[in-house]
């Protein structure tokens, strides 16, 4: 049965709401966190953001492998280090808990550079192009998983 899952976001995805609403939304991840957290009352919904690719890695590592800080999966929106992290995809591997890779924008649709993912050969899957709503998509792949 899963229990606790983390959501980890990468670099300008604490800009969401600002950045480039017509492509990422006008909400802050914030802002949609409790509305996500209420439709899995039984799971435990962590939250982690960090610009630094090192902190990213350092936090997947805390709780990827059990004990107090384990967790029963990762949803990770690496952006922009999605298309350039061999460290990332890595760190993926060495995990015990499955990981799900999330796009807020349909990455297929946009610049070329995006259509490449470093980290998707890493994890269980790959969900993108349904907004905040990919996430909760992310967290119901996780959960069926159990």
């Amino acid at each position: 049965m899963i229990k606790k899952i983390l959501i980890i976001n990468g670099p300008n995805l604490n800009m969401l709401g600002r950045r480039e609403p017509g492509i990422y939304g006008s909400s802050s991840f914030d802002d949609y966190l409790p509305q996500l957290r209420s439709l899995f009352p039984d799971i435990e919904v962590d939250y982690y953001q960090s610009n630094i690719e090192g902190c990213l890695i350092d936090r997947m590592q805390q709780a990827g492998f059990g004990g107090d800080e384990g967790v029963d999966g990762i949803v990770l929106n690496a952006g922009a280090y999605t298309h350039t992290s061999v460290a990332l995809q890595d760190c993926i591997r060495s995990l015990r808990c499955p990981v799900i890779e999330v796009h807020i924008s349909n990455v297929h649709r946009r610049e070329e550079f995006r259509h490449r993912s470093m980290i998707s050969c890493a994890c269980l899957g790959v969900i993108c192009g349904f907004g905040l709503d990919s996430y909760r998509l992310a967290v119901e792949a996780i959960k069926g998983q159990s």
